[in-house]
């Protein structure tokens, strides 16, 4: 099976987070199906690493888009983004997925049993396949490492507020930029969101 081209991560962040649910992450042995993602839209977005300028970290950010952004939070967990666009400075923030194969695999990475939580947070979905930051500026349309496919996309997608980002602009803070499969049990603090149509729950 072929990777996703690189065109197709040379769009919005936030288009291209919502079609990233249902997406297939390859790495060895392991395949996981995206379920819930968070869009981060550039320079002008408070809780973007980009907004506090270029640094080594965020290098892979500023690049053309279909390329890993990984990086160590808290001094644990590593985090896989996928930037967006061209040169934008965007990403998206895979933030929890489901095992399509390899579980057992993922059972021994992560020291947990199986469960909707098992992969229900980015720090268990970066250790499920075991990346590190040494995989930051990954192509992930080319064969090999790491790469993402067509799966099953959502049929029914949930979106509200994104998680952890309390230090950004209120505007920021209120924006609709996490994106969950209504269908999956995969997918954290649901009741902080609501339909796309109808915006997140009270």
């Amino acid at each position: 099976m072929m990777p996703l081209p690189q065109s197709w991560y040379l769009r919005d962040a936030a288009q291209v987070a919502r079609e990233l649910l249902g997406t297939h992450i390859c790495r060895g042995r392991v395949v996981l199906r995206v379920t819930e993602v968070e869009a981060y839209l550039g320079p002008d977005d408070s809780a973007c690493h980009t907004s506090r300028g270029r640094t080594a970290r965020n290098a892979p950010m500023w690049g053309p888009g279909g390329h890993a952004y990984i990086y160590l939070c808290y001094g644990m967990h590593n985090m896989l983004n996928v930037v967006t666009g061209d040169g934008d400075g965007a990403a998206v923030l895979i933030r929890s997925c489901e095992v399509v194969r390899g579980l057992p695999l993922v059972l021994q990475r992560r020291g947990a049993q199986q469960g909707p939580g098992l992969l229900a947070g980015p720090g268990k979905v970066g250790q499920a396949l075991d990346l590190s930051t040494a995989l930051s500026g990954h192509a992930l349309f080319t064969r090999g490492g790491l790469t993402l496919h067509w799966g099953t996309p959502a049929t029914c997608i949930l979106a509200g507020r994104r998680v952890g980002i309390d230090y950004a602009q209120p505007r920021d803070r209120n924006a609709l930029l996490r994106f969950a499969d209504a269908d999956s049990s995969a997918v954290t603090r649901r009741r902080e969101l609501g339909s796309l149509s109808r915006g997140p729950a009270a």
